[in-house]
């Protein structure tokens, strides 16, 4: 498509840095367009949407579009992730789990408001080009693509500070503090200026860096517990309440952030090839992972649990690969939900500054029996041990004798010998 042809875009837009300048942008260099901001609320919090709408209009778009995606957010992507046990290198996938439910939600506002093109911020080294596009290719395949920073000369973030001063767009940052971030529910992550040599150690005392956690150090001195369930794999309730999704992980933010944990300082392997250095805060979702790794164990049989923690690689693979609306993604996800059917019950876990100790387990359909695995007098009889490990060590037994010489010599016969056999 021309771009003298674009008439209407629709832009990603979050208020920050990026997107706030790709509005007078688009509307210098693409004929000036009408442009549509639509924001994402995957739960980042009320304070980030303060004066988002004025500062769109005055950035120049026609209006502002705020989509409510907590709740799917939460259901379609993170849930069945925590079933999987699934991580990236240690990474909780705080961002790459709320791109597809976003981009979807571009697309529907996108083909609702008649737009020739939609358009993101997401800079060509990054994973988030990916995990955009690729999901506007699924649900619009014919829909105009535009990513500005493949296109226009500004070099960095810098350059894009001096454009938005030149052309009086309204900013809430500064070039000290101008980290790179990104927050949802689940996580917020930051990147970039001092953090991007891995050689420095991150300030997690400073007051204006962390955000959702408190550094480990000014954690409380006394431990502090905390009861989760769950029915097949997903959390219901938190110290005995039940509420909704959203609510549990708002709930186990709080808890956990108070504690210092899931602070993960980080060198990742990029989908494009480079690596990057991060600083991820998720306490709630650690929490979740954590409880759902103890009761895993004690309601999966051994091949089950094995195959889970196989398959938690490839899914996480999937997810920040971008590739989560694919025939994979639904085979995959099928199988979490099976191989969860028994995990329900409650874990209790204890938090002291940035750790997470297990505290007990129940479940109605834990694997585990005390009466076998006890030091004491059971019904289980040892010798039955020699028998299994009779057949279970034979070959190995067998490769022993052959290094010592212990297997009984044969005559080796040519195949002409052979034949004459025959």
């Amino acid at each position: 498509m021309k771009k003298e042809d674009i008439k209407k875009i629709v832009l990603a837009y979050s208020g920050g840095l990026d997107t706030s300048v790709i509005i007078p942008w688009l509307k210098e260099n693409y004929n000036d367009p009408e442009i549509i901001a639509v924001a994402a609320d995957v739960g980042q919090g009320a304070e980030d949407f303060e004066g988002m709408e004025e500062k769109a209009l005055k950035s120049g778009a026609s209006k502002l579009i705020i989509l409510d995606l907590v709740d799917e957010f939460v259901e379609e992507t993170i849930f069945p992730a925590v079933k999987m046990g699934a991580k990236y290198e240690r990474y909780y996938l705080g961002t790459a789990l709320a791109r597809p439910i976003i981009a979807r939600g571009l697309v529907r506002a996108a083909l609702q408001e008649n737009a020739d093109a939609i358009c993101h911020g997401c800079t060509g080294k990054g994973n988030d080009q990916i995990r955009f596009e690729l999901a506007f290719k699924y649900f619009a395949p014919n829909l105009h693509i535009i990513a500005p920073w493949r296109e226009w000369d500004i070099k960095s973030r810098d350059e894009e500070i001096d454009y938005a001063e030149a052309h009086n767009v309204p900013l809430k940052i500064s070039r000290e503090t101008n980290y790179s971030k990104d927050k949802n529910l689940w996580h917020l992550s930051h990147e970039g200026l001092e953090l991007e040599n891995p050689e420095n150690e991150a300030d997690l005392e400073r007051d204006d860096f962390l955000e959702i956690s408190v550094s480990p150090k000014k954690a409380p001195d006394e431990a502090t517990y905390v009861s989760i369930e769950f029915d097949k794999g997903i959390p219901v309730a938190v110290d005995g309440k039940k509420m909704k999704g959203a609510d549990i992980i708002r709930t186990l933010n709080e808890i956990g952030g108070k504690n210092g944990i899931g602070i993960v300082d980080i060198v990742e392997n990029r989908v494009v090839g480079m690596k990057s250095r991060g600083i991820y805060e998720t306490p709630g979702g650690s929490i979740l992972y954590a409880a759902h790794e103890e009761l895993s164990v004690v309601t999966m049989d051994r091949d089950l649990y094995r195959q889970v923690q196989k398959l938690g690689l490839d899914y996480a693979d999937l997810i920040y690969g971008g590739k989560w609306f694919s025939p994979l993604q639904k085979a995959l996800t099928a199988f979490a939900d099976a191989a969860n059917e028994k995990v329900t019950g409650t874990v209790r876990l204890k938090l002291y500054k940035g750790n997470i100790t297990p505290a007990g387990v129940f479940s109605e359909y834990s694997l585990y029996s005390e009466k076998l695995a006890t030091f004491e007098e059971s019904d289980y009889d040892h010798s039955d041990a020699s028998g299994f490990i009779n057949l279970y060590g034979l070959s190995t037994k067998v490769v022993g004798m052959r290094e010592q010489g212990l297997i009984e010599e044969h005559e080796v016969l040519s195949p002409q010998e052979y034949r004459k056999r025959d």
